[in-house]
């Protein structure tokens, strides 16, 4: 059987003997659509697709010659595999076709690693832990078991190093942060790990990180070690509940009478030193009085010494100064006199009517 060109047509001659639907000639279908390929080339024939790969190609090598480098990152670039340079961010060009490679590294960004738990969405595969609960069980030093979920930010330093040092960095560093607080919690009581001991915890935690990603020159700088929760194993975690709770209060009350005593023994000190004071000017008064007292007496005994008479005739005519003011009637008489009743008007000593 003949198509409408002309030719034998495969499929209804396998039609044809067979009697039914038969599956179409594979060499046939393939020689035709290189035949209708050849036809829309410009030129035809092997030039045709020699120019198409030509345009291909030179389509490929602009479209991997540029790339653009984020605000907070910057690009390391390798020729052949081999470390060429670090550009900053911004668009920038390299040699096409796989010669340059381009690796982005975000060198402004603070980086997490969860333990024990993860953060939906998150884009980083070593961010999250693969198998939590196991991370989190930790034996205490005094042989107590403890479930410690705690978060590593970080930050690449040295994006030449994060790179070529060391083989898997983040991974790597999940492994060192693991050990690190296994060992850290492994120095503590159970009670320590779970009341008053975290801040010293995280403390010890980011200094032996830190040190030994700086030994192992994985370019990465420890921010922050933070616990998040810290449980118990479930059939325990109610009595530590309780406990907890007791610690609490018994904190609560340290703290209250802390306050009373920072509140009572200042306002007593400040009472002692006022009382010393007032004590020492009534002191310095009493000396200074007995001081000036004994000066004068020393004065007028001086002054005695050289004229007795005269002294003490001032000393009288000085203390009848001082006393005359104050009395109402005077009555002056000659000491030769007998009596003074008769001299008495006892009319005139009588008060006057107001």
């Amino acid at each position: 059987m003949t198509n409408h060109n002309g030719k034998d047509d495969p499929l209804s001659a396998w039609n044809n003997r067979s009697g039914g639907p038969t599956p179409p000639d594979l060499d046939a279908l393939l020689r035709e659509g290189q035949q209708r390929l050849r036809n829309l080339m410009p030129g035809g024939g092997q030039y045709g697709i020699f120019s198409m790969l030509i345009l291909l190609l030179i389509g490929l090598g602009l479209w991997t010659s540029y790339y653009t480098v984020p605000s907070d990152s910057v690009a390391v670039v390798q020729r052949f595999g081999q470390y060429l340079k670090e550009v900053p961010p911004g668009l920038h060009f390299k040699l096409p076709l796989g010669i340059d490679y381009a690796s982005i590294v975000p060198v402004k960004r603070q980086l997490k690693q969860e333990f024990g738990f993860f953060t939906p969405g998150a884009s980083d595969p070593y961010q999250s832990p693969r198998d939590g609960h196991k991370e989190t069980e930790m034996v205490t030093g005094d042989l107590n078991a403890a479930l410690v979920e705690w978060v590593v930010q970080y930050r690449i330093s040295d994006p030449v190093k994060y790179l070529f040092e060391v083989r898997e960095p983040s991974a790597t560093l999940r492994y060192v942060s693991e050990s690190v607080m296994r060992e850290v919690v492994g120095d503590r009581t159970v009670d320590e790990v779970i009341t008053i001991g975290r801040q010293e915890i995280e403390i010890e935690a980011l200094t032996k990180m830190q040190e030994l990603t700086t030994k192992y020159t994985m370019g990465i700088s420890i921010d922050q070690v933070q616990l998040k929760n810290i449980n118990p194993p479930a059939p325990v975690q109610a009595s530590f509940n309780e406990v907890n709770q007791a610690q609490q209060e018994k904190e609560k009350l340290i703290n209250e009478a802390r306050r009373d005593y920072n509140k009572i023994i200042p306002l007593a000190e400040g009472e002692k030193d006022q009382r010393i004071r007032e004590a020492d000017g009534y002191r310095l008064k009493r000396i200074n009085e007995a001081e000036g007292d004994v000066a004068r007496f020393t004065a007028l005994l001086t002054e005695y010494s050289k004229a007795p008479q005269v002294t003490r005739r001032r000393i009288y005519i000085e203390t009848m100064q001082d006393v005359l003011p104050g009395i109402r009637s005077k009555i002056i008489i000659d000491q030769k006199a007998q009596g003074i009743l008769p001299l008495l008007n006892l009319d005139s000593q009588k008060e006057p009517k107001l």
